[in-house]
């Protein structure tokens, strides 16, 4: 906007040509880019010139409010946190940016009316980027979304991967990995700042020296540096003007070229250097199957960590000469432990480059940094060998010993006496190869350890970390996760959107305990039967997606059972293809069997390097080949595994399940989110005593819930007693029979040992007590068949739990991080 006087002397707005909001402004502003960006006319325009055209309009929009929020900030000298994650699944931007700018609506009309094109069509054009392997890195996403919504000042650092998480294709039902190109045509979202390039060192070897007070003195020195370049992207919040920043780092190399090497004829070893350094930012998560692997890993994590925290010191600097108040304006959130060596990183530029006192370093450092525990799987608490860093980051080594030397004094004065306890509580863990333990790292030296739901923070405690947490009773808490409803109900699926606006107003798109109101709608049959036509519309969308990957048609007034998620054996994937194949064995003894019609739905991508994962992937579409194509029960039974799952597909999956899958053994899933997803969309949950499951079942209640399965508790006492898969298996008539039709090769007639290695996981492992709660799984499915049956009942159940969803708002949990952990308050942007 901009003002002018008029005759009276008032001042008034005037509509800008070139940002305005107006229909008539933005169509005049997306043909202008049609025709000097994309360089293309209305009739010759591609879908991709359609899509890049409005998506730079609408970036035109949000570079206003952009720099108004930097300068906002900047001028008020606030608080800001700074969050550090190694993923960032945001999903298409598009939609999500027009849905937060208030221009949807208008945005359909201009395509429709010059373009003739369905505003889904030009949403699909865009690339997913791939930027994350799963729930951290949509958690990530959400957390954005919601710090904008609620005016917080905040800026995420992350990695800018060339190829992000990787395409899966399944050939001859196995997953085969290709590279997810999702830069080929460039990212209009982006913004190089090239001004901001870091240098970030590794190797070399440290020098100490004595100056002339005797003063130690510390160097770092003959390092090998790589340089991190920041691609900006634009965070809208929903209905107000905040726009926060994302920052991906991409690596380049410092030379370009070795031209005395090139001119004497050796091409390779000219641009080896370039080659080797740009590819710490060239794929997400590399295999770590090998020492190279790894190595990678830990370059990329230190790489990203460096490059934020020069940046958040030099955004510091600009309006501070001491650094007395960085606590006070500077909070820093590790997601998870892939950040932690921000604890050494952020020591050892105010010891080295600041030059301070070890004690001013650690106050400053502890109360500037908070740390989130996403896992309780041991093997994902990262270790890394002392011999690596000492080859990479020989600095960093010695700032972690001397922090480990300091805290184990601490704990001998408070525990004399007690060795066992200093080694479980050191920082190196002192095995056959010495290592790193990063959460130890980040546990001290963060004043905030928190969990993502009350279960996990309360394990977290008594199970992973319970000298850490005797030792620091206040540091630990819980901040059970979120989403947001901006992406997960307005855009996904706005039919619902719109029939819940109807009836409790719009308010709940940022405040979504507005959604309680529904409750007076539970028995309301005009609302159920809108209910259950969005639905039916959402599984027609699904079906042809289905028909389109997978070639197979599936009755959209079945049960849409779905389970989509990373594989991993805790999942319990396995679990719900057992039940499928005792109910298609069931079917095949008895045709007659009065059961509801179920299709059951997977989708997923397990890591490169999980050969077991990858089993079960090839076991879910052996079951389909065989299932799908069964005269004999295929009216009753179809199973698809849905490839390469990413958040666009999730947008489509979501809305039209019937049936969320929330499986895991009890004590193993730190939160979930799409248990959350689902709910909010209206699926009903079957699911155990495990992360946010018991607080969803809390809030939607017991009635409106699917339970099964052991508790913890049960789960500990189960172990403990010494578990006999084979005893439950012997017990169970179905699960033996599920069992033995795949170890007698049924699924794989042409090789009937091909799942031997998942037979025999199951017959003499089962870590994840399988066996023990198949049967109470196969009752809760009876029982779910039951009540589908009454389309009343179940409708019902579907309205409590759209209802009770309020509290798994990712508003909610970004609120209690900012005033519990963080202390942001909110700032107002104007324009």
């Amino acid at each position: 906007m901009s003002n002018e006087t008029n005759q009276a002397g008032a001042r008034v707005e005037v509509e800008d040509d070139r940002t305005g909001m107006k229909p008539e402004t933005l169509e005049r502003a997306v043909l202008d880019h049609l025709n000097y960006t994309c360089i293309k006319d209305v009739p010759y325009a591609t879908p991709y010139d359609v899509f890049s055209s409005v998506a730079n309009a609408a970036r035109d929009r949000l570079a206003l409010r952009w720099l108004r929020t930097g300068g906002t900030f900047y001028e008020r000298d606030v608080k800001r946190v700074y969050y550090l994650s190694a993923e960032y699944l945001v999903g298409r931007a598009l939609a999500q940016n027009l849905i937060n700018l208030g221009l949807y609506d208008v945005a359909e009309g201009l395509l429709r009316e010059h373009f003739g094109l369905e505003i889904g069509e030009v949403i699909e054009v865009e690339p997913d980027p791939g930027l994350g392997n799963g729930g951290l890195g949509r958690l990530a996403a959400c957390f954005m979304d919601s710090l904008a919504t609620l005016e917080l000042p905040a800026i995420g650092y992350g990695i800018r991967y060339e190829f992000g998480i990787f395409d899966q294709g399944i050939e001859d039902g196995r997953q085969i990995e290709r590279a997810d190109d999702w830069l080929r045509y460039g990212n209009p979202w982006e913004h190089e700042r090239p001004e901001y390039t870091v240098k970030v060192p590794f190797g070399g070897h440290v020098v100490e020296t004595v100056d002339r007070d005797g003063e130690l003195m510390v160097q770092w020195v003959d390092t090998q540096s790589v340089l991190g370049v920041p691609f900006d992207m634009p965070v809208a919040g929903f209905d107000n003007n905040t726009v926060n920043t994302l920052r991906l780092w991409s690596a380049k190399a410092s030379s370009e070229l070795n031209l005395e090497v090139f001119n004497d004829g050796d091409y390779r070893r000219a641009v080896e250097e370039k080659a080797l350094s740009e590819s710490i930012s060239k794929v997400l998560y590399p295999n770590d199957r090998s020492p190279e692997g790894r190595e990678l890993r830990l370059k990329q994590q230190f790489f990203f960590v460096c490059c934020s925290i020069e940046d958040i010191i030099r955004r510091y600097k600009k309006t501070h000469d001491s650094f007395d108040e960085f606590p006070n304006k500077c909070a820093i959130q590790l997601n998870d432990t892939h950040p932690a060596i921000a604890v050494a990183e952020l020591m050892r530029v105010l010891l080295d480059s600041e030059g301070m006192g070890w004690d001013e370093a650690w106050s400053i450092t502890t109360r500037t940094i908070a740390y989130t525990n996403h896992t309780l799987l041991p093997e994902a608490l990262e270790k890394w060998p002392v011999a690596m860093f000492e080859r990479l980051l020989p600095r960093h080594l010695g700032i972690i010993y001397e922090i480990n030397r300091r805290f184990l004094r601490e704990v001998h004065v408070r525990y004399p006496n007690d060795p066992g306890r200093q080694r479980r509580m050191s920082i190196i863990e002192e095995s056959s190869t010495k290592q790193i333990r990063m959460a130890h790292l980040a546990v001290v030296g963060s004043h905030s350890v928190n969990g993502v739901a009350a279960l996990h923070s309360e394990l977290v405690k008594s199970q992973l970390m319970p000298d850490f947490h005797e030792f620091y009773p206040g540091k630990f808490n819980n901040k059970t996760n979120g989403v947001t409803p901006r992406r997960w109900l307005v855009q996904c699926n706005p039919r619902l959107s719109d029939a819940i606006t109807r009836r409790v107003g719009d308010g709940w798109k940022k405040e979504l305990d507005v959604l309680r109101g529904l409750h007076d709608f539970a028995e309301d049959e005009a609302f159920h039967e809108e209910l259950r036509v969005i639905k039916r519309h959402n599984k027609e969308l699904l079906a042809k997606i289905i028909a389109e990957r997978n070639g197979v048609t599936v009755d959209v007034d079945s049960i849409f059972d779905v389970q989509v998620k990373r594989l991993h054996q805790y999942k319990r994937q396995i679990m719900n293809v057992l039940h499928v194949v005792s109910l298609y064995w069931q079917l095949k003894q008895n045709p007659a069997l009065d059961i509801p019609a179920r299709t059951f739905i997977f989708a997923g991508k397990a890591a490169p390097g999980y050969w077991m994962a990858k089993q079960h992937i090839k076991l879910i579409n052996d079951v389909a080949s065989i299932v799908n194509n069964d005269p004999v029960t295929n009216d009753k039974l179809k199973l698809v595994f849905i490839p390469n799952y990413n958040v666009s597909l999730a947008e489509r999956i979501i809305p039209a399940s019937d049936v969320s899958e929330q499986i895991s053994m009890a004590g193993k899933e730190a939160s979930g989110t799409g248990n959350m997803k689902f709910s909010m969309n209206g699926a009903l949950t079957v699911g155990t005593l495990d992360g946010a499951n018991i607080e969803i079942r809390e809030e939607v209640g017991a009635e409106n819930f699917f339970l099964f399965g052991l508790d913890t508790a049960q789960v500990k006492e189960l172990k403990a007693s010494g578990y006999s898969a084979q005893h439950f298996i012997n017990e169970s008539e179905h699960l033996r029979a599920a069992i033995n039709l795949i170890a007698d090769g049924f699924f794989s007639p042409e090789e009937p040992d091909r799942f031997k290695a998942v037979v025999d996981d199951l017959r003499y492992q089962d870590a994840y007590l399988v066996c023990a709660d198949f049967d109470a799984y196969a009752e809760c499915h009876a029982r779910v068949g039951e009540v589908y049956r009454d389309q009343d009942a179940w409708t019902r159940m579907v309205v409590r739990n759209i209802a009770s969803m309020g509290k798994f708002s990712s508003d909610r949990t970004i609120s209690q991080y900012a005033s519990e952990i963080w202390g942001l308050e909110p700032i107002h942007i104007k324009l």
